[in-house]
Order: structure tokens, then C-alpha cells, then sequence
């Protein structure tokens, strides 16, 4: 039989055990937090999300989601997904959400467990859209920690795609298209944001300025996550 002593040393030596456990799981519950920020990065066209996301990527090392990049890829690659994605769009029909969500999902777990965070570009641009990537990465453990809203002026967003329009000769970038492309985009996003607002996840951004001190407003909230 142990003695009295060598009794208080075990259970002793057991709760240190247990302590050291809860410390290590907790640490690294907040090494996870720390490391891990995925952002959604949300603006209309021409709001500059594609110049900020390349600075992001930089400087904090995260991954890059945009939704057409994705399907591009997928369907050039031959995948079942990307297969099925083509079959939607052969038929000039939306591609639903659920099949979306999952083609991000694929291109999100190739990251592995030990990533610092994505940037979702293009993607969600509807509440459900939304939702179905909070119960995407919920189901991983993980979460968005903030939608970033770049918020350009339309007379200053008409007058970068116009000029993006004569620089690249994309047809698609001119004053008519353009006009429509604005409506759609306010129309859809105007609930989303108020959405992200309810999460406590919305962080707006003047995207009018030079582009450092946009980066610098990025920083701030990003830094504070």
C-alpha cells in the first residue's frame, strides 16, 4: 500500500498532468486564433479588392479564394466538380450554391490545417451564399473573422472601369455595362453587409485614397483581429 505521502504525490504529479494538458490545449486553441484569419474581402467592381488581396497575400501570408479563379481551374483540370460546374454553365445556368460551396471547400482544405487564413474573393454575395460558408468552415473548426468592405464612390468606380476598359480592351468595361454591373452588385450586397454588421464581422474601408493608406486601414483591423 502506497504510503500517505507517496498518495499526495500521485494525485500531485496526476493534476500537474492535467493542468500541463489544459495549458498546451488552450495555447494552441489560441496559436490557432492567432495564426488562423480568414477574410472575406468584399467591394464592387473596380473597388481595388484584387490590389489589396495581392497585398494581403504579402504580407500576412494567407491563401487566395476567388470564386471564377476556382471554377477556371476546376473545369481546365477535368474534376467531377469542375465537370458538373461546366454542364451548369453550358446551359447558361447559375451555379447553385451548394455545388460552390463545395468546390471551396476542396480548394480550402488543400491548404491543410496549418494555414494562416484565405482571403474569400467573389464569394459569398448572398445571405444564403453566407451562411452556407459559415456552416462550411464550422464544420472545420474555423471561422471568418472579418469581412472587409472596400467603399468606392460610383462616380470614381465608373471612371476606374471605364479606364480599365480602354487600357485592357475588355469589352464588357464600358459606361452601359458598367451601369448595370453597379446595380446588381448594390441590389445583392446591400443585405450582406447588413448580415456580416449583425455577425460583428463587418469592417469598413474608404477605398478612396492612395493605396498605402488603404493598406494601412486594412492593417489596423486585420492587426486587432
Amino acid at each position: 500500500m502506497p504510503s500517505d505521502v507517496e498518495a499526495r504525490k500521485s494525485d500531485l504529479l496526476t493534476d500537474l498532468w492535467y493542468k500541463g494538458k489544459e495549458i498546451k490545449t488552450n495555447q494552441s486553441k489560441q496559436e490557432k486564433k492567432i495564426r488562423m484569419k480568414n477574410i472575406v474581402i468584399f467591394g464592387a467592381p473596380g473597388s481595388g479588392k484584387g490590389t489589396q488581396s495581392d497585398l494581403l497575400i504579402e504580407h500576412y501570408g494567407l491563401g487566395h479564394i476567388s470564386t471564377g479563379d476556382v471554377l477556371r481551374s476546376e473545369i481546365k483540370k477535368g474534376t467531377e466538380l469542375g465537370k458538373t460546374a461546366q454542364s451548369y454553365i453550358d446551359k447558361g445556368n447559375l451555379i447553385p450554391d451548394d455545388l460552390m460551396i463545395s468546390i471551396l471547400a476542396n480548394v480550402y482544405d488543400s491548404y491543410g490545417r496549418g494555414h494562416k487564413g484565405v482571403i474569400f474573393d467573389g464569394f459569398p454575395r448572398t445571405i444564403p451564399q453566407a451562411e452556407a460558408l459559415k456552416k462550411m468552415l464550422d464544420e472545420r473548426g474555423d471561422k471568418v473573422a472579418a469581412m472587409l468592405e472596400l467603399d468606392v464612390p460610383e462616380d470614381e468606380l465608373m471612371k476606374r472601369l471605364i479606364k480599365r476598359g480602354k487600357d485592357s480592351g475588355r469589352a464588357d468595361d464600358n459606361e452601359e455595362t458598367i451601369k448595370k454591373r453597379l446595380v446588381v452588385y448594390h441590389s445583392q450586397t446591400q443585405p450582406l453587409i447588413e448580415w456580416y454588421k449583425n455577425e460583428g464581422l463587418h469592417y469598413h474601408i474608404d477605398g478612396l485614397g492612395s493605396l498605402d493608406r488603404i493598406f494601412s486601414d486594412i492593417q489596423k483591423v486585420i492587426d486587432n483581429l
